[in-house]
C-alpha cells in the first residue's frame, strides 16, 4: 500500500498515485524489511527535478515495475529538501560507490540502513551506458538472497568508510596562521579554473556559483572574474529573460540552455551577489538584474500567508522548458498587429524584428527537450549582442531601443502568464528563507526602495510566528499551516545572517538580538568545540548512519561558512572575541581543503576574508529624514565586512553607545575614530579607499 498521501512534501504528493508501495523515511519502512527479510530501496529527489520527473514516468508508473519493487524491497521516498540530512548521508554514499552524484538518488539499503548499492538516473531499458532499472533491481535481488554474507560485509565496510570520512580531520601539523596571501592564493587558484571568455569556471555543466562570486567581488584581483561572469549570465538563457531570475544551472558552457527549474535559493544569492556587483562597478545593468530577480521572487514565489516557496519546475505539461521557450511565430502572434506603442508612440511593427534579432531567436531553435521530440524546436531566449551594441548598430539612441524592448518584453511575458504554468514547491523552508530575507534586506538598503525592506519584515515576522518555538529553536519546513522537522544548523545560521542583513537595512536592534539568539542556540547544539567545527544536525536529532560536518557550499552557503560568517558578525557587533575565536579554527581545520578545491568553499573563503579585513564600523543616528542622504552614500560604497548600524538614537550595541544622533555619521576603522559628521561629502571622504 502506497503510503505517502498523508504527506506534507511536494515531491512525496507527486509519488502518492504511483503502483509502488512508497513509505515515507521512518522506522516502520525499516522494521517491515526486517520483518520480510528484504533491502530497502531508497529513492531520494525533489519536485522540481527534471529527470526525477522522468525517472516516475519511465519505471514508478510502470505496473510491471511497480510490482517487481514492491515483491523485493520496501521502498522509501524522500523529499532532499525536507530531509537533508539524510539526503547528505546517502549522497556521500552515492558519491563513494559511483564517483559522481545527483538527483533522483537510487540507493539499496540493509534493514539496517547501511547502503550497498547505489546510482542516480536509472533508464527503464539499458542505454546511456547505462544499465537498466529493471536489470539493476534483478541484481541486487539475486546478491540479496544468494550472496547475502558479502552483500552486508560491503555494507558494512561503505558504512565504515562514510563514518569515517565524515569525522573532523584533524588539523595539520604545525602553527598555520591566516594572512593576506592566502587570500590570494585562492584567488590565483579560481583563475586558473576561469573561463575567460564565457565566464564561470570549468565547463559544462556550470552552476552560478554566488558564494564564490562574492568571495571574488571583496578581493580586487578577482573583481573582474566576478563581474564578467555575472554579466554573461545575464545575457545567457540560465537568466529569464522575460521574467527575471535565474535557472538553476547551464548545461553547456555559454550559460545558453538552462535546466530550467527555478530554485529559491539561487535567485536568493544571486540577487545579494548582483546587488555587490552593482555596488563594486557601479553599472546598472547589475542593479537591473537584481530588481527583475526580486519582482520574480515576490509576484511567483512569496506565499500570501509569508514565507517564499522553495522552487518551480521545469517542466509543463511534461515538456522541459515549455513555458520559457518560444518560436518565432509566437513571439509575431503577440507582437505583430500593434502599430503603435502606448507609452512611447514609436512605430510598432519594426518591433517584432527587433524581439526576434536582440533575442536570437530563429526558425531552427537551440532547444528541444530530449524525451518530447514532438514538442519542436524551440529557442531559449538569449542575449549576444549587448543594447548599448544594438543600438550603435540601429543608429537609435540607446534609451529608445531599450523603451522598445522593454515594451515588447513587458506584452511577451504578459502573453507568456497566459500558457500553462510549470508547478510550484509550495513547502517553505527556514534556511532558503533566511537568504531570501537577506536579499530583500539588501535591496531595501543598497537601492533604496522601503518596499524591499517591507517584504523583509514581513517575512521576519512570519518565521517568528510559524517556525519559531517556544526555547527560540528553529522548525526547518512549513506547509499546509504545520511546521515539520526538527531545525538544522543551515535553519539557524541563514535566518541568523538574514536577521543580520535586516538589521543593517532597517535599524531594529530586536532583529540583531535575534540574531544573536540563534547565534547561542547554534554553539549550544551543533559547535563541536574540540573538533573546531559545525555539525549539521544538532546532538539530539534522529541517529542516522553518521553525523555530518558541512563545509563545501553545494548550492547554498555551507554550514561551516555560514556559522563561521555569523561567527565573526557577532564578533564585530557584541564584541565577545570567543566569537571570533569560532570563525578562526573553522577556517583553520578547513584550510587545506579550501587551497584544494577553492571553488567549492566560497562560504569559508569569504569568512577567511572578513577575519583578515580591518575592524570597520559605520553608524548614522537620526530620524529616517535627517539619516537619508548619509545613508545614500554608505549604500554606495562595497563594504561587506563594515558593521553598519543604522538608528535613531544610540542604544545598547557598541556601535552605537554613548553618540548623539541628529543626523551624524560615525566611522571607526580598527577602533580609531574619525570625527562624526553631518555631511555626505565628508562621509564620502571617509569612506574613500575602504571598499
Amino acid at each position: 500500500m502506497n503510503r505517502l498521501a498523508t504527506q506534507s512534501s511536494p515531491y512525496l504528493l507527486q509519488h502518492a498515485d504511483n503502483p509502488v508501495d512508497w513509505q515515507p523515511w521512518g522506522e516502520a519502512a525499516f522494521a517491515e524489511a526486517r520483518a520480510r527479510d528484504v533491502p530497502v530501496l531508497l529513492s531520494i529527489g525533489y519536485s522540481t527535478c527534471h529527470w526525477c520527473h522522468v525517472m516516475a514516468h519511465e519505471s514508478f508508473e510502470d505496473e510491471a515495475t511497480a510490482a517487481y519493487m514492491n515483491a523485493h524491497f520496501v521502498s522509501v521516498k524522500v523529499d532532499r529538501e525536507e530531509r537533508p540530512d539524510v539526503d547528505g548521508v546517502y549522497m556521500a554514499a552515492t558519491q563513494a560507490m559511483t564517483g559522481q552524484g545527483g538527483w533522483p538518488m537510487t540507493v539499496f539499503l540493509t534493514p539496517d540502513a547501511e547502503p550497498f548499492y547505489a546510482g542516480t538516473y536509472f533508464p527503464p531499458q539499458d542505454r546511456y551506458g547505462m544499465p537498466s532499472f529493471g536489470r539493476v533491481m534483478s541484481s541486487v535481488a539475486s546478491a540479496w538472497a544468494t550472496q547475502r554474507e558479502k552483500m552486508l560485509a560491503n555494507a558494512q565496510a561503505l558504512g565504515d568508510h562514510i563514518r569515517e570520512a565524515s569525522l573532523p580531520r584533524a588539523a595539520e601539523g604545525g602553527e598555520w596562521q591566516l594572512t593576506p596571501e592566502f587570500l590570494r592564493q585562492g584567488v590565483d587558484n579560481l583563475r586558473r579554473a576561469y573561463d575567460s571568455v564565457q565566464g564561470g569556471f570549468g565547463g559544462a555543466p556550470k552552476f552560478p556559483a554566488p558564494t564564490t562570486l562574492d568571495f571574488l567581488l571583496a578581493q580586487a584581483g578577482g573583481r573582474d572574474m566576478a563581474l564578467h561572469t555575472l554579466k554573461m549570465m545575464g545575457r545567457g538563457g540560465i537568466h529569464d529573460q522575460l521574467g527575471g531570475g535565474f535557472h538553476r544551472y547551464s548545461v553547456d558552457e555559454r550559460w545558453l540552455v538552462p535546466h530550467f527549474e527555478k530554485m529559491l535559493y539561487d535567485n536568493a544569492q544571486l540577487t545579494r551577489t548582483l546587488l555587490r556587483a552593482y555596488q563594486v562597478s557601479g553599472d546598472e545593468e547589475f542593479a537591473r538584474l537584481a530588481r527583475g530577480t526580486l519582482a520574480y521572487l515576490e509576484r511567483e514565489m512569496l506565499a500570501p500567508a509569508g514565507g517564499f516557496y522553495s522552487a518551480q519546475d521545469a517542466d509543463t505539461g511534461g515538456v522541459e522548458g515549455l513555458t520559457f521557450t518560444w518560436t518565432p511565430a509566437e513571439v509575431r502572434a503577440v507582437l505583430d498587429g500593434e502599430t503603435e506603442l502606448p507609452e512611447t508612440g514609436l512605430p510598432g511593427e519594426p518591433e517584432t524584428d527587433l524581439i526576434l534579432r536582440y533575442y536570437n531567436l530563429t526558425d531552427a531553435g537551440n532547444f528541444e527537450d530530449p524525451h518530447r521530440p514532438d514538442a519542436g524546436k524551440r529557442n531559449v531566449l538569449h542575449i549576444l549582442t549587448p543594447l548599448d551594441a544594438l543600438a550603435r548598430d540601429l543608429g537609435e539612441p540607446e534609451v529608445a531601443v531599450r523603451a522598445r524592448i522593454d515594451s515588447a518584453r513587458a506584452r511577451l511575458h504578459t502573453a507568456r502568464q497566459q500558457r500553462p504554468q510549470p508547478g510550484t514547491d509550495d513547502k517553505r523552508l527556514t534556511s532558503w528563507n533566511g537568504l531570501a530575507l537577506a536579499a530583500f534586506a539588501d535591496a531595501a538598503r543598497i537601492l533604496g526602495n522601503p518596499h524591499y525592506l517591507n517584504i523583509a519584515r514581513q517575512n521576519a515576522e512570519f518565521v517568528r510566528r510559524e517556525l519559531r518555538l517556544p526555547d527560540g529553536t528553529l522548525r526547518h519546513t512549513f506547509k499546509d499551516g504545520v511546521a515539520r522537522v526538527e531545525g538544522l544548523m543551515e535553519d539557524h545560521a541563514l535566518y541568523a545572517l538574514g536577521l543580520v542583513a535586516l538589521f543593517q537595512a532597517g535599524g531594529d536592534t530586536a532583529h540583531l538580538h535575534w540574531a544573536r539568539e540563534l547565534w547561542a542556540i547554534i554553539r549550544r547544539e551543533f559547535w563541536d568545540e574540540e573538533a573546531g567545527l559545525f555539525y549539521s544536525t544538532g546532538g539530539n536529532a534522529e541517529p542516522l548512519l553518521t553525523r555530518q560536518a558541512q563545509a563545501f557550499d553545494a548550492a547554498v552557503l555551507s554550514d561551516n561558512g555560514a556559522g563561521a560568517l555569523l561567527a565573526v558578525w557577532m564578533h564585530r557587533y557584541f564584541g565577545d572575541d570567543a566569537d571570533e575565536a569560532v570563525a578562526r579554527r573553522v577556517v583553520e581545520r578547513y584550510h587545506a581543503d579550501l587551497l584544494a578545491a577553492t571553488g567549492g568553499f566560497g562560504g569559508l573563503w569569504q569568512a577567511a576574508a572578513f577575519l583578515l579585513a580591518p575592524h570597520l564600523e559605520i553608524a548614522v543616528i537620526g530620524t529616517p529624514a535627517e539619516r537619508a542622504s548619509l545613508e545614500r552614500v554608505v549604500a554606495a560604497h562595497a563594504l561587506p565586512y563594515a558593521a553598519l548600524a543604522f538608528a535613531e538614537a544610540g542604544g545598547d550595541l557598541p556601535v552605537l553607545q554613548d553618540r548623539p544622533g541628529g543626523g551624524t555619521a560615525y566611522v571607526c576603522l580598527g577602533r580609531t575614530c574619525d570625527l562624526p559628521t553631518h555631511a555626505p561629502e565628508v562621509l564620502r571622504r571617509q569612506l574613500a579607499g575602504l571598499d
